[in-house]
């Protein structure tokens, strides 16, 4: 038995990337993880899940719609009887100067990035308070909270939001037994990090790809197996007495004083 056995889990933009290994990793972990994304492929995430044995629903469902939202949250209710994690990882990063922003680009990061994790953890919130028990894991970033790059500004805004709502729910729940922590990322080998890259540099998107593992201390992008890895612990008893909090995980790529070697992530 894993630990998270007989745990309700929702995990949102669990199509593919982070969401997808942290929807993997907690199911294997004993959870029954339900996960929700725009995309239609979510359906086959979760039917590979099923097939590797373990279990996983999906729905088709926009956070920034409380609507949809609500009707997931109900619906899981109603099969098993509550919620015992979110996850909010659905996210959005497209790279644009601030001067050339338009609002329609400023507008949807910010409501899938900050206003889908209000409307996802409003949802599920009264009965996690009315159980007192909850974890809740948001997905920040490094970008924001601890640096950036040119063209990140509404991006890097978004996840420092996450880490500001992290701590501020963290002391309005944590009187009723909720854990409520953020993890900031670096580099994970993702969709997003491969459009990203293709972003930069169109014609060769493999040589950012290469150029960023160059940066990290470790060598290498993380993969979404060991993202999953720490949301199964944030969403387990082993991490009871830890809220509030936002932990990094990106191969040490924040930690060099200097940039002796001529390249950034």
């Amino acid at each position: 038995m894993g630990k998270l056995a007989g745990k309700i889990a929702i995990v949102t933009g669990a199509a593919r990337g982070n969401g997808e290994g942290a929807a993997r990793v907690m199911a294997r972990e004993g959870a029954t993880v339900v996960l929700t994304d725009v995309l239609d492929m979510v359906h086959d995430t979760a039917k590979s899940i099923v097939n590797n044995g373990h279990k996983a629903i999906s729905f088709k469902a926009d956070v920034t719609k409380p609507a949809e939202v609500g009707s997931v949250v109900q619906e899981v209710r109603k099969r098993f009887g509550r919620v015992d994690i979110l996850v909010n990882n659905a996210g959005v990063l497209k790279l644009v100067p601030l001067v050339d922003m338009t609002d329609d680009v400023l507008e949807r990061m910010f409501n899938i990035n900050v206003k889908g994790m209000f409307i996802c953890t409003r949802a599920v919130l009264p009965g996690m308070i009315e159980r007192k028990y909850g974890k809740i894991v948001n997905m920040s970033s490094v970008t924001g909270p601890i640096v950036a790059d040119a063209g990140e500004t509404a991006y890097a805004a978004t996840k420092a939001a996450a880490w500001g709502f992290t701590k501020a729910l963290a002391m309005e729940v944590a009187a009723y037994g909720i854990n409520v922590n953020a993890i900031c990322p670096g580099m994970i080998e993702t969709d997003m990090v491969r459009q990203m890259a293709k972003e930069t540099n169109p014609a060769d998107p493999d040589s950012v790809i290469k150029t960023m593992a160059k940066g990290i201390p470790m060598g290498r992008l993380g993969t979404i197996e060991e993202l999953g890895e720490l949301v199964a612990f944030l969403a387990s008893e082993e991490s009871r007495y830890l809220t509030g909090t936002s932990i990094v995980i990106d191969g040490a790529s924040t930690l060099p004083e200097s940039n002796v070697m001529g390249v950034t992530c």
